[in-house]
C-alpha cells in the first residue's frame, strides 16, 4: 500500500542515474543550437568507488560492493553536410553492468535505420543463506534435516539487442519496423507450500521450502507500422506480435523427506514454470480533421494470444484434458473520439471504448482427488472473459473575469464472467459513473489556480451467493464483495495554484484528497469498508543569479485502507478487521551554479520516511470484546546526496567530480524471523551506507 504523488526514486536506480551521469553536463541552449548545426562529439572515462557493500545502492548498476568501477561513456556524431547524412554512435555506463550501446545512421526525410544493445542487471537486495543446491538449474536438492548454508547472492541479467528501420515515401507515407530480442537469465527467490511434516527438525505441519525459480527466457517483439500523413487525414496501422519462449518447463525437487500427511494431495514435485506463449496484434489508428475546429480519432484493434505449450513431464494429468492448456485469449478494442469548439468560448470532447477480453481456453477437469459435495472447487480450469464498455463527455467554457468552468461524465460498464463453483462472492456486472466540475482561473499574471470536484459511484448486478460442488449454497452465503467489484462511493478534491510572485521565485502548490466508502452485503460488515489517500506537495524555484539557481520542494502522501474478514459459520466465530496505512513524507534541494566561466557545480539532497502500519482487531462475534493484535510498524528511511564540480582545464576538455551518500535504513521484520522449512533465512541489513565516489576526464571534438 504504497501511493505517493512524489516518490524518491529507489536508490538503486539513483545510482544508475549518478554513474550515467558522468558525461558531461546538460548543454545550454545556445550550446544545442551549435551542436544541431555543427556536431560535436564527446567521450569520458574515469573511475568510480564505493567504500563498502550496498546491496540497494548497486542493485540495477553492478556497483554493489566495495571497490573499483570504470566509467566510460561515449557520444560520437557525424554529420555529410552535402547529403544531410547523421552518423551516431552512443555508449553507456561502458564500464558497468547496465550498460548501452547504440548507432544510428539517418539521412534526413528520407531513411533511418538503428542497432542498439542494452544490459540491466538485477542483484537480489536479500542476503540468502540456505543448504539448497541446484540453485539456477531447473533440479534443486532440498536438505533432509534442518541446516544451516552458505550465503548466496542471486541475481538476474537481461541482454536485449534491438533494430529499427524507418522509411519516409513519396505521397506522404511512411515505414516504421522495429525488432527487439531480450535474453533473462539467472534465479530469483521463489518457494513451495509442503503439505507434510517437513524436515527433521523443521515445523510440525509443514511450511514453505525455499524453492528460487530458474530463469533462461527468450522474450521477442515485432511491430511494423505504416503511416500516412495528409493535410485532413492521418492514418496508422500495422501488426505487432510477440513470442515468449521458457527454456526451463518445470523445477524438480530431489529429496523424499517431506511425505505428504493427507494422501489425497501428491507431492508438488515437478512445479509447472511459465509456460511459452505467443500474440498477434493487428491494429488501425487514425485521425480526420472535419473543420479547423472539429477533429476525430479511432483506433481499432485485434489481439490474439495462444499458449499451447506442452505441459510440464512428470506429472500425472487427468484423463481427456490433452497434454496443453490450448490457451487463447482474443481481445477486440474500439476507440472512437470527438473533439469540437462550436463557439469561440466553447469547447466540447467525447470519448467512446470498447474491449472484449473472449478467454477461450477450454474448460477441462484437470484433478478430481479432494472433490466432494462440500467443496469449495470442483477441479476444473476458470477462463476469465469480461467486456467493458466505457465513454466520457466533457465540456470546458470561458466565462467573464478569465474564469473556465469545465464539467465532466464518465460512465463504465465491465461485464465478467464467473465459475458456478466457487468460495467468493461475485456478480456478472459493475458499472460506474464518474461526474466532474473544474473552475480554472488566472487571477494574474503571476497567479493561476484550479479547483476539481470528482464524484463516482460503482454498483451493479445482484451478489451471486457462494455454491458448493454438490450445488448447494455455502453456509456463509454473500460475507465479502471483492474490492474490485464491490459497491463503491468516490469523492476526489484537487487544487492546484501556480504562483511567481517575483521574477527569480516561482511556487506551485498542490492539494489532492480522495475518500472511499464500500457498501456492506453482510451483516458482520467483512470485506472492504473504506479508504482514504491525502497527497499535498509544494515545489519552489529560485534564481539567484545567472550564475546560480535553486530548486525546493516538499510533500506528504497518506494512504489508509480498512477491511474486515470473518473466521466461523453464521453469526459466530471471529471477525478479523485491518486498518492499513501508508504516509510518506520527502522533502528535496537543489542548486546548480557556474562560479566562472571554468567552473561548473551542482548539489542535490533528498530524504523520505515512510511509515507501514498495520493495525487489527479481532472481535469475537458473540460478545463485544475486542482483542488488539496490531502487527508492528515498518519505517523505512531514503537518503541521497549527490555533489558534482565540473572543471574545464580548455575550452573542450575538463574534469568532473562526483560524489554520492546513499542511506538506506529499516526496521522492516517481515524476514527477520522468518525461516523456510528447510532452514533457509532470508535477511537484509536494516543500514546500508554507501560513500561514492568518481572522477572523469571529458573531450570534445569535432
Amino acid at each position: 500500500m504504497n501511493a505517493h504523488t512524489r516518490q524518491v526514486i529507489p536508490l538503486s536506480v539513483i545510482a544508475a542515474a549518478l554513474l550515467a551521469a558522468f558525461g558531461p553536463a546538460l548543454a545550454t541552449e545556445s550550446e544545442e543550437v551549435a551542436r544541431l548545426t555543427k556536431p560535436e562529439s564527446t567521450v569520458s572515462f574515469g573511475l568510480g568507488y564505493a567504500d563498502t557493500d550496498g546491496r540497494r545502492f548497486g542493485q540495477y548498476t553492478g556497483a554493489n560492493e566495495q571497490g573499483a568501477y570504470g566509467l566510460f561513456n561515449a557520444d560520437i556524431v557525424r554529420r555529410d553536410d552535402a547529403t544531410g547524412t547523421w552518423l551516431r554512435f552512443t555508449g553507456r555506463n561502458l564500464g558497468l553492468e547496465n550498460r548501452e550501446l547504440r548507432f544510428d545512421h539517418e539521412r534526413q526525410g528520407n531513411w533511418r535505420y538503428f542497432v542498439d544493445f542494452s544490459q540491466t542487471p538485477r542483484f537480489e537486495p536479500y542476503l540468502v543463506n540456505t543448504a539448497v543446491t541446484g540453485i539456477g538449474s531447473a533440479n534443486l536438492t532440498i536438505p533432509t534435516a534442518l541446516t544451516t548454508g552458505t550465503n548466496v547472492d542471486l541475481k538476474t541479467k537481461r541482454e536485449a539487442i534491438g533494430l529499427g528501420f524507418d522509411k519516409l515515401f513519396l505521397g506522404n507515407f511512411n515505414l516504421q519496423v522495429r525488432f527487439r530480442n531480450e535474453e533473462k537469465d539467472g534465479a530469483r527467490l521463489s518457494g513451495r507450500g509442503t503439505f507434510g511434516p517437513g524436515v527433521v527438525g523443521g515445523p510440525v505441519f509443514g511450511g514453505f521450502e525455499f524453492a528460487p525459480e530458474p530463469i533462461n527466457s527468450t522474450t521477442r517483439q515485432l511491430e511494423v507500422i505504416l503511416g500516412y500523413t495528409g493535410e485532413r487525414l492521418q492514418l496508422s496501422g500495422g501488426y505487432y506480435g510477440t513470442a515468449y519462449n521458457n527454456q526451463y518447463s518445470g523445477l524438480s525437487f530431489s529429496n523424499a523427506s517431506f511425505v505428504p500427511t493427507n494422501l489425497s494431495y501428491p507431492p508438488s514435485s515437478p512445479i509447472a514454470l511459465p509456460a511459452d506463449t505467443q500474440s498477434h496484434q493487428l491494429h488501425l489508428t487514425g485521425g480526420y480533421s472535419f473543420t479547423p475546429t472539429t477533429r476525430g480519432t479511432f483506433k481499432i484493434a485485434y489481439t490474439k494470444a495462444a499458449q499451447d505449450d506442452a505441459f510440464v513431464t512428470g506429472v500425472s494429468l487427468a484423463p481427456g484434458i490433452g497434454n496443453n492448456l490450448q490457451g487463447r485469449l482474443d481481445t477486440t478494442l474500439v476507440q472512437m473520439g470527438l473533439t469540437a469548439r462550436p463557439l469561440p468560448k466553447l469547447s466540447l470532447r467525447a470519448n467512446l471504448r470498447y474491449e472484449d477480453v473472449d478467454d477461450k481456453t477450454p474448460i477441462a477437469q484437470y484433478f478430481t482427488v479432494g472433490l466432494g459435495p462440500l467443496s469449495t472447487f470442483n477441479g476444473n480450469n476458470e477462463p476469465h472473459s469480461f467486456r467493458t464498455t466505457s465513454g466520457r463527455l466533457e465540456a470546458s467554457y470561458v466565462l467573464p473575469m478569465a474564469f473556465r468552468l469545465t464539467g465532466g461524465l464518465d460512465y463504465e460498464e465491465k461485464k465478467h464472467n464467473f465459475s458456478p463453483v466457487r468460495i467468493v462472492t461475485h456478480r456478472d456486472k459493475t458499472e460506474e459513473t464518474s461526474y466532474r466540475v473544474e473552475l480554472r482561473r488566472s487571477m494574474s499574471e503571476t497567479v493561476t489556480g484550479a479547483l476539481a470536484y470528482i464524484h463516482s459511484e460503482r454498483d451493479g448486478s445482484p451478489f451471486m451467493l457462494t455454491t458448493l460442488n454438490g450445488g448447494a449454497i455455502a453456509p456463509s452465503g454473500n460475507r465479502v464483495a471483492p474490492i474490485n467489484i464491490a459497491d463503491r462511493k468516490r469523492d476526489k478534491v484537487r487544487l492546484s495554484v501556480n504562483w511567481t510572485p517575483a521574477d527569480p521565485l516561482s511556487l506551485q502548490f498542490a492539494v489532492d484528497e480522495s475518500r472511499d466508502d464500500y457498501a456492506q452485503i453482510h451483516a458482520l460488515g467483512t470485506g472492504a469498508r473504506k479508504g482514504e489517500a491525502r497527497n499535498y506537495s509544494v515545489d519552489a524555484a529560485y534564481t539567484f543569479s545567472d550564475k546560480l539557481q535553486g530548486t525546493a520542494w516538499v510533500s506528504r502522501n497518506d494512504t489508509r485502507q480498512e477491511q474486515a474478514q470473518h473466521v466461523g459459520t453464521g453469526t459466530a466465530g471471529l471477525v478479523w478487521a485491518a486498518a492499513l496505512r501508508n504516509v510518506g513524507d520527502s522533502f528535496g534541494l537543489g542548486v546548480r551554479g557556474k562560479p566562472n566561466g571554468r567552473l561548473e557545480i551542482g548539489a542535490d539532497l533528498s530524504h523520505s520516511d515512510i511509515n507501514d502500519e498495520y493495525g487489527q482487531q479481532r472481535l469475537n462475534a458473540a460478545s463485544p470484546a475486542t482483542v488488539v493484535d496490531s502487527l508492528p510498524d515498518v519505517l523505512t528511511k531514503l537518503t541521497r546526496l549527490n555533489l558534482f564540480a565540473k572543471y574545464a582545464v580548455q575550452k573542450n576538455a575538463g574534469f568532473r567530480l562526483d560524489y554520492v551518500y546513499d542511506r538506506f535504513s529499516t526496521n522492516d521484520w517481515t524476514w527477520t524471523t522468518w525461516q523456510y522449512a528447510d532452514g533457509t533465512r532470508v535477511l537484509q541489513s536494516p543500514t546500508q551506507k554507501v560513500n561514492f565516489i568518481g572522477v572523469s576526464y571529458y573531450y570534445r571534438f569535432q
